[in-house]
């Protein structure tokens, strides 16, 4: 069974996206973790998880709308997980529904340099010059 990702529900899902988001952000990248959690968290987002093919929480991610358009945020996969697709899970479950429920918006992000290209393979475009954000250096890219 292939990696599977869905919009959470259930608190206990919550939860465990943002165990995964902590360990990855605060603990691997040594992002504060008062940047980390924001109010978007508990207000506007709309919030993800992905599970490996054994059912094990491996990644977590968020959207919201912003006067932008939609943004993607808080893309995270643990490290025993990654290049096992669970970030493309996370990323098709994610735009298969805000192209249900805001299909006429502009999507973008703010990549960290490492992952520009996985976005890249995902339709991304890098706008604009690098930028740093929590000490790590990002490129916006629009779908």
């Amino acid at each position: 069974m292939p990696a599977t990702a869905y919009r959470i529900a259930d608190l206990r899902d919550l939860d465990a996206a943002f165990t995964i988001r902590e360990k990855v952000f605060v603990d691997e990248q040594g992002v504060p973790a008062t940047l980390e959690n924001d109010e978007h968290d508990r207000t506007d987002a709309r919030h993800y998880l992905a599970r490996a093919a054994d059912g094990t929480p491996a990644g977590a991610a968020r959207w919201r709308e912003t006067e932008n358009g939609v943004k993607l945020e808080r893309f995270a996969v643990l490290p025993g997980f990654r290049n096992q697709e669970i970030g493309a899970a996370l990323l098709h479950a994610v735009l298969a529904d805000v192209q249900v429920e805001l299909p006429d918006a502009e999507v973008y992000l703010n990549a960290q340099i490492g992952a520009v290209r996985f976005y890249e393979r995902h339709g991304f475009k890098k706008e604009g010059e690098v930028f740093e954000e929590a000490n790590i250096q990002h490129y916006k890219m629009v779908l």
